[in-house]
């Protein structure tokens, strides 16, 4: 099984989307590496803050994702509406989860800001696992887009 290394991650991640500033280019280009970096990823992708409290999709890899979500429904939209990391063991105890995907066990969702501090989408990454991601998982997610839209 593959599992993610998140320090080689970032060097990769870093040489790839250097100079690049388009939002949707650096999800798109982010969205692929981090879904072939580890064998849990079973849906990878962000949603994008396109209106006050809404959530739209945006580039993905994996099956078909939901389309809109409001900041009031599900984990993403948790993520989205206080600003901090989703960790959810088991997406059936989670009140309120947006089943997507049926395949869906586990799920991390991490809020993505950029430089001026404004959240401008979510990372949503499903397992078909259950409790599929911790904290580690948690910290090297959001270094890593700390490192590409915040700079």
């Amino acid at each position: 099984m593959t599992r993610v290394d998140y320090d080689t991650l970032a060097k990769t991640v870093a040489a790839l989307t250097g100079g690049e500033d388009d939002a949707v280019a650096l999800m798109a280009t982010l969205a692929c590496e981090l879904h072939h970096s580890d064998d849990r990823f079973d849906w990878t992708g962000f949603y994008r803050v396109v209106a006050p409290e809404l959530l739209k999709i945006g580039p993905y890899q994996g099956g078909h994702g939901c389309l809109v979500i409001p900041f009031s429904r599900g984990v993403c939209g948790a993520a989205a509406q206080t600003g901090e990391v989703q960790l959810v063991a088991d997406v059936d105890a989670f009140e309120g989860h947006i089943a997507c995907a049926s395949s869906t066990r586990s799920e991390i969702v991490v809020p993505v800001w950029d430089k001026a501090g404004a959240l401008i989408a979510v990372l949503d990454v499903d397992s078909d696992q259950p409790d599929a991601f911790d904290e580690a998982d948690a910290a090297g997610l959001a270094g890593i887009l700390q490192s590409v839209f915040a700079r």
